[in-house]
């Protein structure tokens, strides 16, 4: 199976650029076989944007449907991170698009991340999981993806693929070097990581999204500027899998 991550700039809560660059990097993402693509945190209005809850959107919205329609018309998957109203609460979350156009999976951010998203968002309270082809997936957003329990968690109900919209910013290099990469390793899977380049108002954005393998390998990493990313996730091969879940002791 191949993956795809779009890595660009904040669309800066201008709806018409947002969907249009997602169709354009869905299109070119499905031209190159890949069977899902995997959009930014909060692509929808942007991450660092004013007013989030007012520009916050249902499930239903016509941008989601618009984006739904897109993954139909190209037979892939898409992930697209976004601000998700729901009656009076506001959620940062991820919306998966299966490749028949319907909605097959909507994550809500478990950990927010700092006073900001704390105070404009309600946190998520379970994880989300969904069969993506041959592969067991979840999605999982930025800050979620950095705990050690939640991804031993999922590795231990049989997920071999995550999929991580993000918004990670400076001066956090280590998180796409090292962090995610290890993540990947240590609990066998596979991590599909999707930043942000650029500047958006006060934050530079990182870039380095990429792309980890189970066996702690990095198939793909995006540099500082606007990239499309995409990768053929291997077989995993038992020898190589760590077996840190099986050896843990208790103290």
């Amino acid at each position: 199976m191949k993956l795809a991550v779009w890595q660009g700039r904040s669309p800066e809560a201008d709806l018409d650029r947002a969907l249009a660059e997602a169709e354009a990097a869905l299109a070119a993402a499905a031209a190159m076989g890949a069977a899902a693509l995997v959009l930014p945190e909060l692509w929808l209005p942007g991450y660092n944007q004013p007013d989030i809850p007012a520009r916050a959107l249902s499930q239903d919205s016509p941008p989601l449907q618009r984006l739904a329609a897109a993954a139909k018309a190209k037979a892939t998957a898409l992930v697209v991170g976004y601000a998700e109203r729901d009656g009076d609460r506001t959620y940062n979350s991820a919306a998966c698009f299966g490749p028949d156009g319907t909605l097959v999976a909507n994550h809500r951010k478990v950990q927010l991340y700092g006073p900001r998203e704390r105070a404009i968002f309600t946190p998520g309270d379970r994880f989300t999981t969904f069969q993506l082809g041959d592969e067991i997936a979840a999605i999982m957003i930025c800050y979620d993806v950095e705990f050690a329990p939640h991804i031993k968690a999922l590795s231990d109900e049989g997920v071999t693929v995550i999929l991580a919209p993000t918004a990670n910013m400076a001066p956090f290099t280590h998180v796409a070097r090292h962090t995610v990469p290890a993540m990947a390793a240590n609990h066998g899977l596979t991590i599909v990581y999707a930043n942000y380049c650029g500047i958006e108002g006060d934050l530079t954005y990182v870039g380095s999204s990429l792309i980890a393998g189970p066996h702690g390998e990095v198939l793909a990493q995006a540099g500082e500027t606007t990239a499309l990313l995409v990768a053929e996730i291997p077989t995993r091969d038992p020898a190589r899998l760590s077996t840190q879940s099986t050896d843990l002791r208790a103290i």
